[in-house]
């Protein structure tokens, strides 16, 4: 979700519950464009970061510090010379905006209580930290705007600092808390919201401050209304009863629900921002962070989601793993970009021997042909160009082409050249395509090892597969790299200790050096995907734990995403590796096999 002014109010309630009171310990300045502030309050320390970059505009506390430069930057100092040793008298959000303002009081160079402000503002590229007195005159800023720059708003010291208002728009507080009817709050936002021209969604984030359009879209969805229906369509001028007929009377009724229906929830979501009632989520789709929102996502209640008890801790961790998430994509390309080629080329090359393949269904034919010219070949007239003989394995009769200027027996021989050269084709590429299939199915399987890679670490041991089966060369008088991945570990609701490799290597180790005999084996059917061993301590396994490491399966394979995934389970003792088979590939003759969905919400996972 975009950093809106919802995100924004549930960190100041957090801020405002943790820091009021609090004293500026330290100042730092780690980034051009972003601030460390360290507080001391009477319960303990916090760090606060406070970000104005363009692409990663960020407010949260931490419990980390950041390496500040040697010589601090003139903001930096600016601020140390004012607040630093000051206290946070209040934190506030003007009306839904993505505005913070921390309220300081401080003692000047004579002694003089004194207070300033500090505004936060995160709108994207336009994100700013601006410092003013308490006549909201511009101090300084971290950035500084020119009227060259924007032709709205300077920020430049000596200026007056105001909110900039470049779109009409209602305050959401401001409109929930006037003294208003319920009636007439309601008819209000019907009028604000109904009468546009547009989608449904798009009305209400350009009506209201501080709603991002996946936020009006989560209300759309709670209202049970399509979203991307024009606003419009959900209103008409009421009209005499009298001049309806009943269709028309009932499609009225229906859309003034509609509208009802959707000032409820609008109601209700800003009487849980008003009063500080935030339930932090992160909504992740195969293990990656998609969305995050200080409230409850019921638009995506299919998908796995983590819940959070305070608001910092899910934005460092939802921006944690997305950089993680886009670091491992980037250190992982160049091994994708090997995998990928080599696949599109074997793949084609596959394609052609079966094509080759199909080419030598004809060898039986010429065989016949040869067989039935040494039968009855004398009754074959000199110079003809067929001969129709009798198929005596079938009882039918068969015209055999011939050619004129050879003999019954020159063509029977020149029939059997034939067959002995598509049959000696045809075995020798039954064999190829073999061996290429099996090259098909590893590549692959090293492909989904790197959809499931995590950390640096668990490219290590993949890169060392590629290397090992040829596919890259390892550089002159570089050594082995140190492996210290190790296989995903989870524990079952009843207790069972369950194992899943992330690469071939650790799948080989897992079934063949790690379990015993009567551990339970489980694999997706028919496609690349990780080996999961659950260790049963010679305890017999209730049915949730075969269910859950199924899903585990199902997870880390390629059917992952799947509504049902069939997955093969057995006991270890079932599972050979044949002579000569490449990394994680196994053959088994007694399983079983389940239908499960991959969603592998709620299984424990062990992380240390």
């Amino acid at each position: 979700m975009a950093f809106d002014g919802v995100t924004v109010a549930a960190i100041i309630k957090e801020c405002k519950d943790l820091l009021t009171g609090s004293r500026i310990y330290k100042i730092a300045q780690p980034e051009p464009d972003e601030l460390q502030l360290t507080l001391k309050t009477k319960t303990g320390q916090y760090y606060l970061l406070l970000s104005a970059s363009a692409s990663l505009p960020l407010i949260y506390l931490t419990g980390k510090t950041k390496q500040s430069p040697l010589t601090a930057p003139n903001f930096c100092m600016l601020l140390r010379k004012h607040i630093q040793n000051g206290r946070i008298v209040d934190i506030t959000q003007p009306g839904l905006e993505r505005i913070m303002q921390i309220d300081i009081e401080h003692l000047n160079e004579m002694g003089d209580l004194c207070r300033k402000k500090l505004m936060i503002e995160i709108m994207g590229k336009h994100s700013n930290i601006i410092f003013c007195n308490k006549e909201d005159m511009i101090i300084d800023s971290i950035k500084h705007i020119s009227g060259m720059v924007s032709s709205v708003r300077e920020v430049l010291p000596g200026k007056t600092y105001f909110i900039p208002k470049t779109e009409e728009k209602t305050d959401p507080v401001e409109f929930m808390e006037s003294s208003l009817p319920d009636a007439d709050k309601e008819k209000a936002f019907h009028g604000l919201v109904f009468q546009k021209p547009m989608p449904l969604y798009k009305a209400l984030y350009t009506s209201f401050t501080g709603f991002s359009p996946i936020l009006a879209q989560e209300l759309c969805f709670r209202s049970n209304l399509d979203a991307d229906r024009s606003a419009l369509s959900f209103l008409q001028e009421e009209a005499q009863t009298t001049d309806l007929s009943a269709l028309n009377y009932l499609q009225e009724k229906t859309r003034a629900a509609a509208r009802s229906g959707l000032y409820e929830e609008f109601s209700t979501l800003m009487k849980q921002v008003i009063s500080g009632q935030f339930s932090p989520v992160i909504v992740y789709d195969k293990n990656a962070p998609v969305e995050f929102a200080a409230v409850p996502m019921k638009l995506y209640s299919d998908a796995c989601s983590r819940s959070f008890s305070s608001i910092s801790a899910l934005l460092e961790t939802y921006y944690a793993e997305k950089n993680a998430l886009t670091r491992i994509r980037q250190r992982s390309a160049d091994l994708r970009k090997i995998v990928q080629t080599i696949l599109e080329r074997t793949v084609k090359k596959y394609d052609l021997q079966l094509h080759q393949i199909k080419d030598t269904e004809k060898r039986e034919k010429y065989k016949l042909y040869g067989e039935l010219l040494h039968t009855y070949g004398y009754g074959a007239e000199p110079g003809a160009k067929s001969l129709d003989a009798l198929n005596y394995y079938t009882g039918e009769t068969i015209t055999i082409p011939l050619d004129p200027t050879l003999t019954a027996s020159e063509n029977a021989k020149k029939y059997f050249d034939r067959y002995g050269k598509l049959k000696r084709t045809y075995e020798t590429l039954s064999k190829l395509t073999l061996e290429v299939k099996e090259e098909i199915d590893h590549l692959e399987s090293i492909a989904a090892s790197l959809d499931i890679a995590e950390q640096e670490s668990d490219l290590v041991e993949i890169k060392e597969e590629l290397i090992a089966a040829g596919y890259i060369r390892r550089k002159g008088g570089t050594k082995k790299e140190k492996v210290t991945s190790r296989p995903f570990h989870y524990i079952s609701s009843d207790g069972f200790h369950m194992y899943v490799g992330k690469n071939n290597f650790q799948n080989d180790e897992l079934t063949f050096k790690f379990a015993v005999g009567n551990d339970w084996w489980f694999h997706a059917k028919g496609q690349p995907g990780s080996h999961v061993v659950v260790r049963t301590g010679g305890e017999e396994l209730p049915d949730s734990t075969f269910e859950e490491a199924a899903r585990l399966a199902a997870h880390y394979s390629k059917g992952r995403g799947q509504e049902k995934v069939e997955i093969d389970y057995t006991e270890k003792k079932n599972v050979k590796k044949p002579g000569g088979a490449k990394p994680g590939f196994v053959v088994y003759y007694t399983n079983y096999s389940m239908m499960i969905d991959s969603d592998i919400t709620g299984i424990e996972q062990v992380t240390s």
